[in-house]
């Protein structure tokens, strides 16, 4: 039976750099034949985004007001090790007691949070803002290493239990992924070069803001790593913490393994890496923006979803936010929509600027406003 993710666009947490170094690298020959499954998928998908993308482009989608009513819908299903249709095997439901399986229940939760996140602190009524149902697909593939929104649900793989964990565990990489679809929906950035970068800086924040929230954390209290636990005792992280997917403080600063290398991001646009793998670098470049919004958010102090991320929201909002996005753009934008938010001038305006400043990212004079 085919997989119904064949025909959807596919934007996994773990980059490809990390599967394609574990490929090159590994002395096992397991680890290297499961990255190169890994790596074979993805590019599987690849044109099914664009085509996805394209068709975004040319039917835009009008908003539904949101109301007091809105609940979350969550449907959990199980692949049972396969890629193939797994409409017949649901194993929790809205509402449901939890499932023996902790698995089922990570995800149930993650949705949860993900969809209350949105709800609770911008209103917006599911991933389409108009009360999509949140559909997730547990124990797909055997030890698959990846974890990705499919256009339409999310899709879990276990892990090997020798370097990857299993993806349910991070609450970070549930919103991250979701987040894909808030993106798709609202801005539908070009998933390659800076706008890709963009997309999946977009998903590390509000992933990031998904887990803050889930912990009632401050933004001096988070470790704003993405992913962190995902990865097994196996591999190293960093003299300042265990290793984790990307670090949105210290671009860098994940991981520094003997196998996987270490962590390629810069953090700022000195260091840009010009790429052609990874859609040209998405998963790489997108340490740059990723700190912007931590210094934004560390200035501001407080909760990070109330300001720095409110102004965040507003711009992957905006419908001046072109799917082909570079950096500058997204940055004259945020500055805009601090202003529109607070005002010229203000504390919030004044870091958004000065984050963009620090990591190299230059704001056009207009965004200042002609005033």
């Amino acid at each position: 039976m085919s997989n119904p993710a064949q025909n959807r666009p596919l934007q996994s947490i773990v980059s490809p750099h990390i599967h394609r170094a574990i490929a090159l690298k590994s002395q096992d020959v397991a680890q290297r034949n499961r990255a190169i499954h890994v790596l074979s998928l993805d590019h599987t998908h690849r044109s099914a985004r664009v085509i996805r993308s394209q068709h975004r482009l040319r039917f835009p989608r009008e908003h539904t007001l949101v109301t007091a009513r809105a609940k979350v819908q969550r449907t959990i299903y199980d692949a049972h090790g396969t890629m193939d249709d797994w409409q017949d095997s649901m194993v929790r439901a809205e509402g449901d007691q939890p499932a023996n399986d902790p698995t089922v229940n990570e995800a149930y939760d993650g949705l949860g949070w993900t969809h209350a996140f949105y709800l609770q602190v911008y209103r917006r009524n599911s991933i389409d803002n108009d009360g999509l149902p949140l559909q997730a697909v547990v124990h797909y593939g055997t030890d698959y290493d990846n974890a990705f929104w499919d256009g339409t649900r999310m899709i879990f793989g276990d892990g090997d239990n020798d370097l990857f964990n299993r993806f349910t565990t991070a609450i970070d990489v549930i919103g991250h992924e979701l987040t894909h679809g808030v993106t798709e929906y609202e801005a539908n950035l070009v998933y390659s070069g800076q706008s890709g970068a963009l997309n999946e800086s977009i998903s590390d924040v509000f992933g990031s803001m998904i887990k803050q929230y889930a912990l009632k954390q401050r933004v001096d209290q988070a470790d704003w790593l993405i992913g962190a636990g995902l990865f097994t005792a196996k591999v190293h992280g960093t003299e300042h913490h265990g290793p984790a997917l990307r670090d949105m403080a210290n671009p860098g600063q994940a991981y520094n393994d003997p196998l996987l290398g270490k962590d390629p991001q810069p953090g700022h646009m000195d260091h840009y890496d010009p790429t052609l793998e990874d859609n040209g670098g998405v998963h790489i470049n997108s340490g740059i923006p990723n700190r912007a919004f931590y210094l934004t958010a560390s200035k501001l102090g407080g909760y990070s979803w109330e300001r720095a991320g409110s102004i965040w929201y507003e711009t992957i909002c905006d419908p001046r936010l072109r799917p082909t996005a570079q950096f500058s753009d997204f940055a004259k934008l945020t500055l805009e929509n601090a202003e529109k938010l607070y005002r010229y001038g203000s504390l919030e305006w004044t870091a958004v600027r000065d984050a963009w400043d620090r990591v190299g990212v230059p704001i056009p004079v207009p965004a200042m406003g002609a005033r």
